[in-house]
C-alpha cells in the first residue's frame, strides 16, 4: 500500500540524494509493507544519519528496503495525518511507529 504520490524509491541508492527540506517519508520492507512514518525538517540530514548509522542500529527500521517521501512546511501534521490514513485502512499503525503513535492519541 503505497501512501504517497511520490515514487518508490530504492532506499541506499537513492537516500543520499534527498534535499535538505521539510518533509515526511514512509519506509517500507521488502514486501512493500509500511514499517514507518516519519518525519524531519531536514530530510537530507535524516536520511544522512540513517544511511551513516544503519537506522542508529534500530532494527525495525533496518529492514527498510524502499521509500517515499513528500516536502511539506508541516511535516510533523502531516505525519500524524498519514499515520492515521494508515491506521483507517490497515487497523493498526505501522510496525515501527509504536511510540509515536502513543503521542498521537
Amino acid at each position: 500500500m503505497e501512501l504517497l504520490e511520490d515514487k518508490m524509491r530504492v532506499w541506499l541508492e537513492s537516500a543520499k540524494f534527498v534535499k535538505a527540506m521539510p518533509g515526511v517519508y514512509v519506509l517500507y520492507n521488502r514486501n512493500k509493507d509500511v514499517i514507518y512514518i516519519g518525519e524531519s525538517s531536514n530530510l537530507e540530514e535524516t536520511f544522512t544519519k540513517y544511511v551513516e548509522t544503519e537506522f542508529e542500529g534500530n532494527e525495525c527500521k533496518q529492514k527498510t528496503q524502499s521509500y517515499q517521501r513528500e516536502f511539506t512546511n508541516n511535516p510533523k501534521e502531516r505525519q500524524i495525518q498519514l499515520i492515521e490514513e494508515f491506521k483507517k485502512q490497515s487497523g493498526k499503525v505501522p510496525s515501527c511507529n509504536t511510540e509515536i503513535a502513543l503521542e498521537t492519541h
